[in-house]
């Protein structure tokens, strides 16, 4: 909760298209603990039903999509994608386990989390630690790069050295940030528990943990299977999935009217509502994605289950008052890349290019 015990939250029920009114009120804690608290517990019978519909389906993919090596390379692509998505899927599954809400038994929770981390190749505890983190600093400045896309304020960018601006320019080229970075991150950087904050020391030991659980898992199935045919199979798959992991993290916290503020202002129900989209799916994207698109509900309160997170959207008209994002209107986000504190806006490179060039009124 905020410090000083408030929560942010709009009175009315359109849907918002750039920053809160000035009119938009302030509700106590008390309000939000009655409202949100119902969504909170874990549906046992759920979970498992989850599972089962993740899990297994994705191991009848796989193994389709080594059948499929003997009948059209073409084919094990195409096969890739609903297993990409099912991937996705479980990583949603683990994400709420290190949040503590998928199962009401933390020893559950840590289970299905570390069985899923092997299929994901992401560490379980070591992600859940830095994920925490994100949360408890989404949308302040001074926090920027932990858990989401590293994003540069206009006048960083303007005072970089040419290399170091053409560095950036790389880094937040679509091409690289979103077919090349993931598939490092997921598959690489992943391996190694590169965090330099002492908050991480104490989960760095469940990255080689989860290492050597993946090796042997990798191991055992290129026994059975052939190296070749394993890395055929497992390679598109990570390759779909970890782009897919990359462009939700980006467009559920990179749109124009977003929320960034200094530590001194930063306000905890502001950055849910304001700096976290509702990215609006089709049906069967969003079961393939978890309910992930409803994340201004998940960061206004990470403990209810993913499968509960449409439901408090329908049910609690304050939370209908955020930035609706679609497959169409979230491809606009691709070339903001810069934080722009005077106007409170994501600007895009060109955008400050023009401004630049603009003659200084007299």
């Amino acid at each position: 909760m905020p410090r000083n015990g408030y929560l942010f939250v709009p009175h009315n029920d359109k849907q918002r298209t750039g920053h809160m009114a000035e009119e938009d009120t302030e509700l106590p804690s008390s309000f939000w603990n009655s409202v949100i608290k119902r969504y909170h517990a874990p549906k046992t019978r759920s979970s498992l039903w989850q599972i089962a519909n993740s899990f297994l389906p994705f191991f009848i993919v796989w193994y389709l999509m080594l059948l499929s090596l003997d009948v059209s390379y073409l084919l094990t692509l195409v096969l890739s994608l609903p297993a990409a998505g099912l991937m996705a899927r479980i990583f949603i599954i683990q994400h709420d386990c290190g949040h503590g809400s998928f199962f009401t038994s933390q020893k559950a929770n840590d289970f299905t989390g570390m069985f899923a981390s092997v299929l994901t190749l992401t560490p379980y505890h070591y992600w859940r630690k830095s994920h925490a983190i994100h949360h408890a600093g989404a949308g302040k400045l001074e926090k920027r790069g932990i858990g989401d896309i590293y994003t540069m304020t206009v006048e960083e960018f303007m005072t970089l050295s040419p290399w170091r601006k053409f560095t950036y320019r790389l880094y937040r080229n679509p091409l690289v940030l979103f077919l090349f970075v993931p598939t490092f991150l997921f598959a690489i950087l992943y391996r190694f528990p590169i965090s330099k904050l002492n908050a991480m020391r104490k989960v760095e030991a469940s990255v080689y943990l989860t290492n050597i659980a993946i090796a042997a898992v990798a191991l055992g199935v290129m026994y059975l299977v052939g190296w070749r045919s394993f890395l055929a199979v497992q390679i598109p798959i990570t390759v779909v999935t970890s782009t897919l992991g990359m462009w939700l993290f980006y467009v559920q916290h990179q749109f124009e009217d977003t929320y960034w503020t200094t530590d001194e202002e930063w306000d905890f129900s502001r950055a849910a509502l304001q700096g976290s989209s509702f990215y609006r799916l089709p049906k069967v994207l969003q079961w393939f994605t978890g309910n992930i698109g409803f994340h201004h509900v998940h960061h206004l309160s990470p403990k209810i289950p993913n499968y509960l997170l449409e439901r408090c959207h329908k049910e609690v008209p304050e939370m209908k008052d955020v930035t609706v994002l679609t497959l169409k209107t979230s491809f606009r986000s691709l070339p903001l890349t810069l934080w722009d504190e005077k106007a409170r806006k994501l600007i895009s490179f060109g955008q400050l290019k023009r401004r630049t060039r603009q003659p200084i009124a007299a």
